[in-house]
């Protein structure tokens, strides 16, 4: 076990290409308003429907 940590950690520091800081941050900003943007999306489509099996269900009740 201990042989399989040193090597996995050694192809980390050896053979892995890490990205640019600013890299790293551009794409965090990316992903973090991908985010919010799926957020409101899914929030809109659950009101969306919530207010229509609403409204179909109260007509249902005459």
């Amino acid at each position: 076990m201990l042989k399989y940590f040193s090597e996995a950690f050694e192809e980390l520091k050896s053979n892995v290409t890490w990205p640019a800081w600013a890299e790293v941050q551009k794409y965090t900003i990316i992903v973090a308003l991908f985010s919010v943007i799926f957020a409101l999306a899914t929030w809109g489509v659950d009101l969306t429907f919530t207010k229509v099996l609403t409204g179909f269900f109260n007509l249902l009740k005459g």
